[in-house]
């Protein structure tokens, strides 16, 4: 690209990036595009000759949607192309309250490999750059007004891009902008405990999830390669978690996706016990979404109730995940293109 795409940019890196003389300019340039204005003609505070210089010189948006995709429940899948051709999935989920969430990818494809996930068997493009990130929030907001909250729980592992995902976020927290709350986003990661220190001692200060499925080390090395190194290990994995939320003393969400007789009996209900007991810490329980390339069943309901309720009778706080976004193939796991 010849054109400077602004959507990763601050404002003071607009007026570096454009060689605006007058700093004011870059924070009201950057005011419209957190605002989600698409044409430099909708800047109306700028004059025209700006404008005109503007459109030679950068972009809005370096991506384009190619398929907006709607379920009955209300849930919305974009899938996106970037401008190398690669592509990623986001999607927009409504609670029952009717609180909107994004769900944003950071990396086209995957290198993680869960075996239960869909986009763990495409393997990594690469990272998402900062302004792309931004700009799935920016797609959405454009077809479902304001947003709630966003989660990185897209395509990919953000521990593996998270440069450029505290520079988005950077940029849709700043005041000037789009000044969403960090209060509201959440990071899931599939258990990379370097990350996770790092996150804790460097910030940015937002919530943290941790995909753990299970909490027997053997079939966790089986489901997850991720667990296979020594550093990401159940005991190192639960004292990186314990520290992430001493230290920002928020509760740590744990995330297990349950496999028809994989993870749900009773020797995987105590192990998970075993593992959350003492920490600060909430379960939340997702009913693998079916993707037929895959060799696992859905639970049972019963298999679910008996999962949750031997959780809860140990004392723990547990919630059970709706099923959103199946049709579109936009529930969590699902997500899978990249062309």
């Amino acid at each position: 690209m010849n054109q400077i795409v602004l959507t990763g940019l601050l404002p003071a890196e607009i007026c570096q990036q454009i060689e605006l003389q007058q700093k004011f300019r870059g924070l009201q340039i950057f005011k419209w595009i957190g605002s989600g204005v698409t044409d430099f003609d909708a800047m109306t505070n700028l004059c025209a000759d700006l404008r005109a210089s503007l459109k030679e010189k950068a972009l809005l948006r370096s991506s384009t949607v190619s398929n907006v995709l709607k379920d009955p429940d209300g849930t919305i899948k974009l899938q996106i192309t970037l401008h190398d051709g690669n592509a990623v999935e986001t999607v927009l989920l409504t609670d029952r309250e009717g609180r909107k969430t994004a769900c944003v990818s950071c990396q086209a494809g995957c290198a993680m490999k869960c075996a239960f996930c869909q986009t763990g068997t495409l393997g990594l493009a690469r990272n998402l750059e900062a302004g792309e990130i931004v700009e799935e929030f920016l797609y959405l907001e454009s077809i479902a007004g304001k947003l709630d909250n966003i989660v990185f729980m897209g395509m990919g592992e953000p521990m593996q891009n998270l440069g450029a995902i505290r520079r988005a976020i950077e940029i849709l927290c700043h005041k000037d902008g789009r000044a969403l709350s960090s209060k509201r986003i959440t990071l899931s990661t599939c258990g990379i405990v370097k990350g996770i220190y790092d996150l804790a001692d460097n910030g940015p200060a937002i919530r943290l999830a941790v995909s753990l499925t299970t909490a027997n080390e053997d079939l966790r090395k089986e489901l997850m390669p991720v667990a296979r190194g020594e550093d990401n290990n159940l005991q190192e994995l639960r004292k990186a978690i314990s520290y992430y939320a001493e230290k920002s003393g928020r509760r740590v969400t744990l995330e297990a996706a349950l496999l028809h007789d994989k993870n749900t009996d009773e020797e995987s209900a105590q192990n998970m016990i075993s593992f959350a007991r003492g920490i600060d810490v909430n379960i939340n329980l997702i009913p693998w979404n079916p993707v037929s390339s895959l060799p696992f069943e859905e639970p049972s309901k019963n298999e679910v109730f008996r999962f949750v309720e031997k959780l809860e009778k140990a004392g723990l706080n547990v919630t059970l995940r709706t099923k959103r976004g199946r049709k579109i193939g936009g529930a969590c796991g699902q997500l899978g293109k990249t062309k």
